[in-house]
């Protein structure tokens, strides 16, 4: 029988995020029985979103553990960008939902009951999202898994909303203006669904392989303190992200003369220094050249001349 595989510490988080963000729905959806509030469906609806949201981050993080193999030979992390993108839309989805409510509200009128209940309902939601979406983020970072970041920026975004909503019922148990609780609904939509944006925004440029500044910086100055000895330049610097993992390949120069055990030694060396500068795993691919020959090959290669064939 094939050896069982360990959950990984992201698995675990993810699941207690769905369970977790189940009851708080069920909650929610209390509360807004009790009042009958739109903000506090808005409220709702958003966490009902969430709880499919966390569903497909669930299945993203399990499937990007799986190790490379014939079809996927650089793996399948980047499923995560994916994952990612589906809960940004999601997120717009609840958003236009809510305005929508919203502005019939406002046209056909609403009455809000029972504010004391739906209000400590609502607060006890706050404090569990605070705690959950915290430590998500925290564990998120330590393990390097943006799917596990992105939920919990996700979670904390619902205590923002969650405050609105009780602010909302404070106001019109004192002033007793319903409208008010739509207007703050509709606020409330414009404020999720910039999240939303924003991640819908990271995975496409995620799967666009749009470079990473900082990465770019860092890389480039781990190369140009190692020339001027063996090394003498490089250049084709690519790199980019599948999520976990940090692609990185370019071409090195070496002195004239020099053996290839020699230059292999120092492009490991190299490799070394390039992946201690990063969290996570990283994947570097060194093209070795000899500083006489590279301007030669490179214009042959653009002229469509055929390859080195070797002793003739």
């Amino acid at each position: 029988m094939p050896e069982k595989r360990e959950t990984t510490r992201s698995e675990k988080a993810i699941r207690i995020s769905l369970i977790v963000s189940f009851f708080v729905f069920l909650l929610k959806f209390a509360a807004w029985l009790y009042t009958g509030a739109n903000s506090v469906l808005s409220d709702a609806a958003e966490s009902f979103v969430h709880v499919f949201a966390v569903g497909f981050s669930a299945f993203g993080i399990y499937f990007s553990q799986k190790p490379p193999d014939r079809d996927h030979p650089y793996g399948h992390e980047r499923i995560g960008y994916f994952a990612v993108g589906a809960e940004g839309t999601l997120i717009l989805v609840a958003a236009l939902t809510i305005c929508y409510q919203s502005i019939k509200s406002l046209i056909t009128g609403i009455e809000v009951f029972n504010i004391e209940t739906g209000a400590g309902i609502i607060f006890v939601t706050a404090l569990i999202n605070l705690v959950l979406g915290s430590w998500l983020v925290r564990t998120g970072r330590q393990e390097n898994n943006m799917i596990l970041t992105g939920n919990g920026k996700h979670t904390l975004t619902d205590v923002y909303t969650s405050a609105g909503v009780l602010v909302t019922l404070f106001l019109i148990s004192r002033t007793g203006l319903m409208f008010l609780d739509s207007l703050v609904a509709m606020a409330l939509a414009a404020f999720i669904s910039v999240e939303g944006y924003r991640l819908v925004r990271y995975a496409t440029t995620g799967l666009m392989d749009r470079s990473d500044d900082e990465n770019d910086a860092c890389i480039r100055k781990v190369l140009d303190d190692e020339v001027g000895g063996v090394m003498t330049g490089w250049h084709d610097l690519r790199h980019r992200s599948t999520g976990n993992t940090l692609w990185i390949e370019f071409h090195a120069l070496f002195r004239a003369g020099i053996d290839l055990e020699e230059a292999h030694l120092e492009a490991t060396i190299i490799e070394k220094k390039i992946m201690d500068e990063f969290r996570g795993n990283t994947v570097v691919t060194i093209h070795l050249e000899p500083e006489e020959m590279h301007v030669r090959h490179h214009k042959e290669l653009r002229d469509g001349a055929p390859r080195n064939k070797g002793p003739s």
